[in-house]
């Protein structure tokens, strides 16, 4: 940061020196203004990164710590400079992103003026207010196995997802009090598992509440969770037609 401020120091000294000069030396007039044009235009990216700091600091777009995506980069902020701000690499897509990668990325202030920035951290609706928040909407899509009804299967992955995801509920609703966001309202009182075809198959698709970091670990849970119970309920099926041919 210390050697990003000495560099910009200089740059905007020279660009008042220029502006300077055609009050005392009219004559260099014509020569200093195409000076000043050609700096200008080299240093565009430059002065619109310096003016993006100020739009993140003034609009709290994002704060260290938030997790964010600015076009097509996801990671966790780190710091935010004059220049540049720099992310913890976030790995992406739905089903197994969220992970950090490792790598550190330093972005020009200046993407965040014509880019959209969805930041995970903040930004949740409460009666038309915007809030921060730790907490996010995630999904697990999973195909119920043969042989055991839809409705059952739909009603066993409901049940695992408000058993998983309630204490982050509920701390999310005592943190937030009476000023609950919109999402943890709706985790009350809409179902949480949808049935879907995809093609010739059933899917089912369930929405729980997890925190913005830690949320793979949480889908991970549900998924064997899942599992496990449709395992239990076709030995319950098999044990159930063993019986049935023994007293055949």
């Amino acid at each position: 940061m210390r050697i990003k401020t000495l560099l910009i120091v200089p740059v905007f000294a020279l660009l008042i020196s220029l502006l300077l000069i055609p009050v005392f030396s009219p004559s260099q007039g014509v020569y200093v203004s195409i000076a000043a044009v050609g700096l200008a235009v080299a240093l565009q990216k430059y002065v619109a990164s310096f003016a993006g700091y100020f739009v993140l600091r003034l609009s709290r777009l994002f704060q260290v710590g938030d997790r964010i995506r600015i076009g097509t980069t996801k990671g966790d902020v780190r710091g935010i400079g004059l220049l540049h701000f720099v992310l913890d690499e976030v790995g992406e897509g739905q089903s197994f992103g969220g992970e950090l990668t490792g790598r550190i990325l330093h972005i020009p202030n200046h993407t965040v003026l014509d880019q959209s920035v969805l930041n995970f951290s903040q930004n949740f609706s409460s009666k038309g207010k915007l809030l921060s928040c730790g907490f996010m909407f995630d999904e697990v899509s999973l195909r119920p196995p043969p042989g055991i009804p839809v409705e059952q299967c739909r009603k066993i992955l409901e049940d695992v997802l408000r058993e998983e995801d309630g204490p982050f509920l509920a701390k999310a609703k005592l943190l937030y009090e009476r000023d609950v966001p919109t999402f943890l309202s709706e985790a009350d009182r809409s179902p949480r598992v949808m049935v879907f075809m995809e093609g010739q198959q059933v899917v089912l698709v369930g929405k729980f509440v997890a925190p913005v970091r830690g949320r793979n670990t949480l889908k991970s849970t549900n998924t064997l969770r899942f599992l496990e119970a449709m395992e239990g309920e076709k030995m319950k099926g098999s044990d159930h037609r063993d019986e049935t041919l023994v007293k055949v």
